[in-house]
């Protein structure tokens, strides 16, 4: 059973933790998007920016971003991350109620959040805010592990202490992160394309731990099944030499606003 808090709104209250131990984005983010769009965007929206994992990839573009971030928690560290950087202007709202300008942005990007945008308008809002022929570029993580094995004795654990945040095994890029087809099937977007960039990144213990109190369907857990879970992960872990290897699929949907 899980508390009655709102899912969305709980990240701000680990914000520190979050920015710390989630995985950046690979560099190589921007150049794909740079390829796909054809040339450098001239301005930037990013929605749910979060701590600015994402804004520091979309940063290397050298364009003017506007972070829209509706945790205040979360848009303070972002705001002491680019203090001093007059490209990056920042906006406590949600994407819902941020009013977009009238000549539309180059490129509207989201790292991790788009599945948070209420998905009877996150298309049509996403359309309203690109200039003519601009592009959309959604891009989030997907934490599965390096080796099987790991994998099936992971589900094991989440299936005794918390069936209903279990996943499958093997467990993919989730597509509520994306929901690719609400591009690929909308006469306002052309041109889908889904890329991925995968590596390890090895997580100990202690750490993994952090990791995963970052998670909202783990801080949605009451405290003390979360505590027992994450004794049983601990456990798992340290009995395979105490670091878990993660296999970090991150996933980049891109499209055009149509004509």
């Amino acid at each position: 059973m899980v508390s009655e808090r709102v899912q969305s709104q709980v990240f701000g209250e680990v914000a520190a933790d979050y920015d710390d131990v989630r995985p950046g984005y690979p560099v190589e983010i921007a150049d794909r998007i740079v390829a796909y769009a054809g040339r450098r965007p001239q301005s930037i929206v990013e929605v749910g920016a979060g701590t600015g994992k994402g804004t520091e990839v979309l940063r290397t573009l050298d364009a003017p971003i506007t972070c829209v971030e509706p945790d205040a928690a979360m848009a303070g560290v972002l705001r002491r991350r680019f203090a001093d950087d007059e490209l990056v202007a920042i906006e406590v709202s949600r994407f819902e109620d941020w009013t977009s300008p009238v000549t539309g942005v180059d490129l509207l990007a989201s790292a991790q959040a788009w599945h948070w945008v209420g998905r009877e308008v996150r298309t049509r809002l996403a359309a309203a805010a690109l200039a003519p022929g601009g592009v959309i570029a959604l891009f989030a993580h997907d934490f599965g592990f390096a080796d099987d094995d790991t994998a099936t004795a992971m589900q094991n654990v989440y299936l005794k202490y918390a069936p209903e945040i279990a996943h499958g095994v093997p467990a993919n890029v989730h597509p509520d992160v994306f929901h690719p087809d609400e591009l690929r099937i909308s006469p306002l977007f052309t041109d889908f394309e889904k890329q991925d960039v995968i590596r390890v990144v090895p997580f100990p213990t202690p750490r993994y731990l952090r990791l995963l109190s970052t998670f909202s369907p783990h801080r949605m857990l009451p405290e003390d099944r979360r505590v027992r879970l994450h004794q049983a992960i601990a456990d798992l872990i340290d009995g395979r030499g105490g670091v878990l290897h993660q296999q970090l699929t991150t996933g980049l949907v891109l499209a055009r606003r149509a004509a």
